[in-house]
């Protein structure tokens, strides 16, 4: 009996340390040589301390900067936890409201939303996605549309020439991916420690 179990415990113990233990150390080391920001998690900082990732959105609520995608995300209540509260961008429960098509909680939503960024900017069209929250609640990229809709909020709360705004939006417009997949994107961050930046200037 041992001869059969033996080559089976050899064989197992092999394969764990092959795959469980050479091969993620192996992939790790490639990934930190060859893409080291992102095998990082892609951190973005300022004054040497970690503000965010490029991957995982953030809430902005001050005029003087761009405002990200919603976010549906929730996160226990503190008082109850039985109970769940609204807790943008958190990347430990990450996902969509699931609200479909039909709800009214959904319509209602977003008229308010449509109505109060139309006040804010009468003469343009809202852009879909500053009143649509994303599958995942943690995208951190705008449409340039969304981006430029905002633009005489930003500026006008900078004292900036509305000019000035659009070409830094411009600056940190991405394109699509190898020139095919996906479509253009702003990374909010990003635009915000751009704009920040130039502010200082």
């Amino acid at each position: 009996m041992l001869r059969e179990i033996r080559p089976a415990i050899v064989l197992l113990l092999v394969l764990t340390a092959i795959t469980g233990l050479a091969y993620p150390l192996a992939m790790t080391a490639i990934a930190g040589a060859i893409f080291p920001s992102q095998a990082k998690g892609s951190l973005i900082e300022k004054d040497g301390k970690v503000i965010g990732s490029a991957l995982i959105g953030q809430e902005f609520k001050d005029d003087k900067y761009f405002h990200s995608r919603l976010s549906a995300t929730l996160a226990p209540d503190p008082n109850d936890s039985t109970k769940t509260v609204s807790s943008p961008y958190n990347a430990a429960n990450s996902g969509g409201s699931n609200l479909g098509t039909t709800s009214k909680a959904l319509a209602d939503r977003l008229k308010e939303d449509v109505d109060k960024l139309k006040a804010e900017n009468p003469n343009a069209a809202v852009p879909v996605d500053l009143v649509t929250t994303s599958a995942s609640g943690l995208d951190p990229d705008i449409s340039p549309e969304a981006a430029q809709f905002q633009v005489p909020r930003v500026a006008k709360a900078r004292n900036l020439p509305d000019e000035q705004v659009r070409q830094i939006v411009a600056a940190n417009t991405q394109g699509r991916m190898i020139g095919l997949l996906g479509e253009p994107r702003v990374n909010v961050l990003v635009l915000n420690l751009a704009l920040d930046r130039a502010a200082a200037k």
